[in-house]
């Protein structure tokens, strides 16, 4: 069974640290700025806070949860400690923008380091995670980092220099969804719906959306075709949505997030 830790536990490394624990078969250490959060993921999940010297120096895989300008100074905190180890461990990286070359740089040795970019619904079993290994992690490391992580939904491997145009669309998406969802809701409450009644609606629409295109493969403007009866009130929606550039703005709005990520390399 192997120990994984968690320095930070905001929303990504909290849902992280939820999907891990689903597979039982791990323990956890929990360490956050504010102990107090710790503690309560902690109780929630069946696991023991720490602070970031007792992950360093303990846990085989090391979650680094921080935002890309307090790295440096996390990996300071344990650089000693992880020089002194003499068993293995696997640091794993979720810090936006952030090479695995520059995480090696930072921690002060040739560490092997899996570098994943997730989505928020890992938490729920229905996530996203792109990741790449790195140079010196073990079968047996990536075995057991795919079998933890299966809980938090599709692992698919990435090349290192798409991990960040992976999570400007899947790990940014869920901001860009839960938008139209609100807008959605928005109109529905205009016509006349409750606000609950909308809400509820458009999100079932959009679970079950996503689920026909994963299941059918067909394109989605096949999806779309299907919906749009001639001279019907789906295509008058969507000749709306393209005079007010909702692709455009979409594609923009990725564009944009994924040179932010590239910006963010501490």
């Amino acid at each position: 069974m192997a120990t994984l830790g968690f320095i930070g536990t905001g929303n990504m490394g909290s849902a992280i640290a939820t999907a891990a624990a689903k597979s039982g078969k791990h323990s956890l250490l929990l360490a956050n700025r504010s102990p107090a959060k710790a503690a309560a993921l902690a109780g929630k999940l069946g696991g023991r806070t720490a602070d970031n010297q007792a992950v360093a120096a303990l846990a085989d895989y090391i979650f680094l949860g921080v935002k890309p300008q307090m790295l440096a100074e996390a990996l300071a905190g344990i650089r000693e400690i992880l020089a002194g180890r003499e068993d293995r461990f696997v640091l794993v990286s979720m810090v936006a923008g952030t090479p695995i070359q520059r995480v090696r740089e930072l921690a002060g040795g040739d560490y092997p380091v899996i570098r994943i970019m997730p989505n928020t619904p890992v938490a729920i079993g229905e996530g996203m995670v792109f990741y790449t290994l790195g140079e010196g992690v073990t079968e047996q490391e990536a075995a057991c980092f795919l079998d933890f992580m299966a809980p938090a939904g599709r692992l698919a491997p990435l090349a290192e220099n798409l991990l960040d145009v992976g999570s400007a669309v899947a790990g940014c998406g869920p901001a860009f969804a839960c938008m139209f969802v609100e807008a959605l809701a928005d109109g529905g409450v205009a016509c006349g719906l409750t606000r609950q009644q909308a809400l509820s609606f458009a999100a079932q629409m959009l679970v079950g959306t996503g689920r026909l295109l994963q299941e059918s493969g067909e394109h989605p403007a096949q999806l779309k075709d299907a919906v749009c009866s001639p001279g019907g009130a789906t295509i008058q929606g969507v000749r709306v949505l393209e005079e007010q550039g909702f692709r455009g703005a979409v594609i923009d709005a990725v564009i944009t997030a994924y040179q932010k990520h590239l910006d963010l390399s501490p």
